[in-house]
């Protein structure tokens, strides 16, 4: 899939799906740069990963600090001197119905999510484009194609990615970068593994796919999303869902 030689940063690369991303994309040749806020799990995932044989850099990051954006790229530049991918999948819930939703929960859902794609994006978009090359790939989710309640921070983060994605798909195709947006379903996590068995099956009984997604299984379609097989693909949005929204 011509990854090989590629330079590639995660967000929010320390656990869950981002490690799942970072997994994959040494496994294919690519040197990752692990960004995370907590950078013993991004040291952890960068040391897993450099042990398939790939330069890796672990970098304590919060995407919604600006003067931390700048840094995670000028380490990046410093060590590898390009950036090929960005997976902008750094993420948080604040869950609350919107009646006793704090502002501090809505602003630091938003920050994160949708701010910290922004600022992520623009600080590699330059270096793209003097590349005439580049991948981009935001991790949105499936709330934020069909809403959830208790989730409006979350779904609308998240649905503002998807509008994000198609907007820079736009400004980058000319000069040989392609934006997508990946929306997970629900994929299984410790938070899922700690839900009681019915709440699990209630679950489960909404996918037609009928199991839950694994991390796994959204690291495959970044991967897809980056390689030079998907070069045509820009502004799209690829739904690992096992059927939940079609």
């Amino acid at each position: 899939m011509m990854t090989e030689g590629r330079v590639a940063i995660v967000t929010g690369g320390g656990q869950g799906i981002g490690r799942a991303v970072v997994m994959d994309l040494a496994a294919s040749g690519v040197s990752v740069v692990v960004a995370d806020i907590n950078l013993q799990a991004a040291q952890e995932a960068a040391g897993a990963a450099a042990a398939m044989g790939v330069d890796c850099l672990a970098v304590k990051v919060n995407v919604a600090e600006p003067a931390d954006v700048q840094a995670m790229v000028d380490e990046t530049l410093e060590k590898f001197g390009r950036v090929d991918y960005l997976v902008n999948n750094a993420g948080i819930t604040r869950d609350a119905l919107l009646m006793r939703m704090e502002d501090d929960a809505w602003n630091t859902v938003l920050g994160i999510n949708l701010t910290g794609t922004y600022l992520c994006s623009k600080a590699v978009v330059r270096i793209m484009m003097k590349q005439r090359s580049g991948r981009i790939v935001n991790i949105s989710s499936v709330v934020g194609a069909m809403g959830n309640a208790g989730q409006t921070n979350y779904a609308a983060s998240k649905a503002g990615v998807i509008g994000f994605t198609k907007s820079q798909a736009r400004e980058g195709a000319a000069r040989g970068i392609t934006v997508n947006a990946v929306a997970p379903g629900f994929i299984k996590t410790a938070m899922t593994d700690a839900l009681p068995e019915k709440a699990r099956n209630d679950l489960v009984a909404l996918i037609p796919s009928g199991r839950l997604g694994t991390p796994e299984d959204v690291a495959s379609a970044v991967r897809f999303l980056v390689s030079d097989e998907a070069s045509y693909v820009t502004g799209q949005v690829l739904h690992v869902n096992g059927g939940m929204y079609m």
